[in-house]
């Protein structure tokens, strides 16, 4: 037994890298964007394509690779999920060098493809790695290495992928910055493919073909299920945009006035924020009942997006990046609210969950049409709206009911 939880801890250890590279990686993006705007002269819209296709990847590959881990088990699926990001972020050099705005969105594509096949397989390992009992706070503790890992990217990206420019806006961008961070991170992802191929961690993940599958379609028939995935969709939906526009609108004069790159250092304070919130929140939950703290941090955060969009300077700047914090506790609480009663659709119900993801393709993608039209600061009403279903959903829609019984109510 000593041995076996001497093996989970090593393997835990090993997982939270991973953890903490795909949340660096994820982060990248919000660099990206203003960087890529620069280069290529695109207007809003174009831009948060850069977030559609990373997280488009997730509706599509997210089923797909839920069989691929069932058939050749966790730890061969992170080596998997590893070796093809690390494609992806080769595939970066080529996109520069020919200058050519989709091949950018191809790389981030493939990149996104495999960090989605790590999430398959790394979430749920940790949950197994030891007592049933203590799985959330396993999870917990692997997430804040993620949190980690989206505050200290935004140093990085900036100072590489602007290359030391202090002010970007006059001076141009060059194409050729972008490369070398990209070729790090494949360097550093292909290592660690090669060190967990070698590392000799439990078998576990392989799914029996002979198991009976839940009743088909029955986590649908949940209501707090289904209004939970619209949860999931809107607030990775309002994170991602929030995160995506924020370098450009603090840069704005009447805002920060300051450079675009200066401004980039400012998104670790958003996802900073998230990260002292995660730990916050956990001790709090213990008192207080997770709707319920997930309720008042989203209306919380309709307060701060309110202020930030009536007002100016330092006290709209702050107000946006505070959010962060708010947003802390949303995504795991929704998740685990949906989950409820459940039974043996659980697995199914997880799996809707994971791929409304895809709220991070769409809504920062409706937030940047929307900018090209009343402008970046009006365009924070679409998060805003976010915040207040997810309000609702701490409130009222978390309750486990099923839609048939909710019809016969009505």
């Amino acid at each position: 037994m000593t041995q076996q939880n001497t093996n989970y801890r090593f393997a835990l250890t090993a997982l939270t890298t991973l953890f903490f590279m795909w949340g660096f990686i994820t982060c990248m993006n919000d660099i990206l964007i203003p960087y890529l705007r620069l280069l290529f002269d695109l207007n809003y819209a174009q831009s948060m394509l850069i977030q559609f296709c990373f997280f488009g990847a997730y509706f599509i590959v997210s089923v797909p690779a839920g069989y691929l881990i069932g058939k050749i088990g966790y730890k061969s699926g992170i080596v998997t999920g590893l070796m093809i990001a690390g494609a992806g972020c080769v595939l970066f050099y080529p996109a520069a060098q020919a200058e050519v705005y989709g091949l950018f969105l191809l790389a981030l594509f493939v990149l996104a493809s495999g960090i989605t096949i790590l999430q398959v397989a790394a979430n749920p390992y940790v949950t197994v790695l030891g007592d049933e009992k203590t799985a959330s706070s396993r999870l917990t503790m692997t997430q804040a290495f993620n949190s980690l890992g989206t505050t200290v990217a935004p140093f990085f990206g900036a100072w590489l992928i602007f290359g030391g420019v202090a002010d970007p806006e006059v001076t141009g961008v060059s194409k050729d910055t972008v490369s070398l961070p990209y070729f790090i991170l494949a360097g550093a992802l292909v290592l660690m493919a090669v060190i967990f191929l070698r590392l000799k961690l439990p078998d576990m993940g392989k799914v029996d073909p002979a198991l009976a599958l839940p009743k088909e379609g029955s986590a649908w028939k949940q209501k707090h299920l289904v209004l939970g995935a619209l949860g999931i969709f809107v607030y990775v939906g309002a994170e991602v945009g929030i995160g995506s526009f924020l370098a450009m609108y603090i840069a704005m004069p009447e805002i920060g006035d300051m450079s675009t790159s200066k401004a980039s250092h400012y998104i670790s304070w958003y996802f900073g924020g998230a990260m002292v919130g995660r730990f916050l929140g956990a001790a709090i939950m213990q008192k207080l009942s997770g709707n319920r703290v997930l309720a008042f941090n989203a209306v919380a955060a309709v307060l701060l997006l309110a202020t930030t969009m009536t007002s100016s300077g330092t006290l709209a700047m702050w107000s946006l990046l505070f959010v962060g914090l708010c947003n802390s506790i949303m995504f795991p609480t929704i998740f685990s609210l949906a989950l409820q009663d459940l039974g043996q659709s659980r697995g199914q119900g997880s799996g809707i969950l994971c791929l409304a993801i895809v709220g991070g393709a769409i809504v920062p993608l409706a937030q940047g049409f929307l900018a090209d039209q009343v402008g970046v600061q009006m365009s924070f009403i679409i998060p805003l709206i976010c915040y207040v279903y997810i309000a609702y959903y701490g409130m009222r829609g978390y309750q486990p009911r099923s839609l048939k019984v909710a019809q016969e109510a009505a």
